[in-house]
């Protein structure tokens, strides 16, 4: 699976939104940098995140993002759709488009990947997401 840079940041973006969840808004600067992602694409990321729902938005000087709902209850999968479509090959994705769908055993190759792969995604939360950041960030840590 071809992970593209929108994806990849955008879901950086909403992981750091979900480790915030419940502080307020967070300003695109602090997003920004804490992500290394250029506050101008960020902008384009979080304007595709807030048309999908994911993100709720204030103006002004006090303004900034937050998640729209709880980590919970955001997976991956919609994510993934939401900022790329579906990632389904396309003999999957519209087997009308293609005279050879029902006698292709390629397809039915595919047909499991592609299943397996929506099935973990579903079962990948944002709030999974931040519980394993914060395990690895306890693992790094270290004491004098």
């Amino acid at each position: 699976m071809k992970v593209s840079m929108k994806l990849d940041y955008g879901v950086r973006v909403l992981v750091d939104l979900a480790q915030h969840y419940g502080q307020g808004v967070i300003p695109a600067s602090e997003i920004a940098s804490r992500q290394g992602i250029p506050e101008p694409y960020l902008d384009q990321i979080l304007v595709a995140l807030r048309r999908a729902g994911f993100v709720t938005s204030k103006r002004g000087p006090q303004g900034g993002h937050m998640l729209a709902q709880p980590p919970s209850q955001v997976n991956l999968g919609e994510v993934i759709n939401a900022l790329e479509g579906s990632p389904s090959p396309r003999c999957i994705a519209q087997p009308e488009d293609c005279d050879r769908a029902t006698v292709c055993v390629q397809r039915e190759v595919w047909q499991a990947i592609e299943e397996a792969a929506q099935k973990l995604l579903r079962a990948t939360t944002l709030g999974e997401l931040v519980e394993r950041q914060e395990r690895r960030s306890e693992v790094s840590m270290y004491y004098i």
